[in-house]
């Protein structure tokens, strides 16, 4: 005479072992929660046709940049450039400068020192609208 709770069978202790791993990964997810959860499909949908959402927006990053002027010249002048040549852009001196992001223009502003350190104050923004029409 044998006893199941003596011998027990393997398909018994599979099911054990499964019920045991799959309350210590309860505990420790009560323990410990998740804070950043991988954004998923929904995440994106947006809430309304036309909207976007904007907390998944806000954890883009984009490269901002200011641009003073542009110039084209041969690579012989290029090569030719020494310390204190001059390039002459084509910007008029006194003209805004452009701030792009992911080089499209979505502002214009000038120059101005903050603290030791240069900064643009914004003269002019493109409204939002024409802004996520460049995104």
């Amino acid at each position: 005479m044998t006893d199941t709770t003596e011998n027990p069978t393997p398909e018994t202790d599979k099911t054990t072992a499964a019920a045991e791993a799959t309350e210590a990964t309860e505990a420790v997810h009560e323990e410990h929660p998740i804070e950043d959860v991988e954004p998923s499909l929904e995440d994106f949908k947006p809430t309304m046709p036309g909207n976007i959402n904007p907390e998944v927006l806000q954890n883009i990053v984009v490269s901002l940049s200011i641009e003073v002027g542009r110039a084209q010249i041969k690579i012989k002048d290029l090569m030719r450039l020494t310390q204190g040549s001059v390039v002459e852009l084509d910007r008029i001196a006194g003209e805004p400068l452009d701030l792009l992001v992911n080089n499209s223009v979505v502002a214009q502003g000038e120059i101005v020192l903050v603290n030791d350190r240069y900064g643009v104050r914004l003269t002019r923004v493109v409204p939002s609208s024409e802004r996520l029409k460049m995104i």
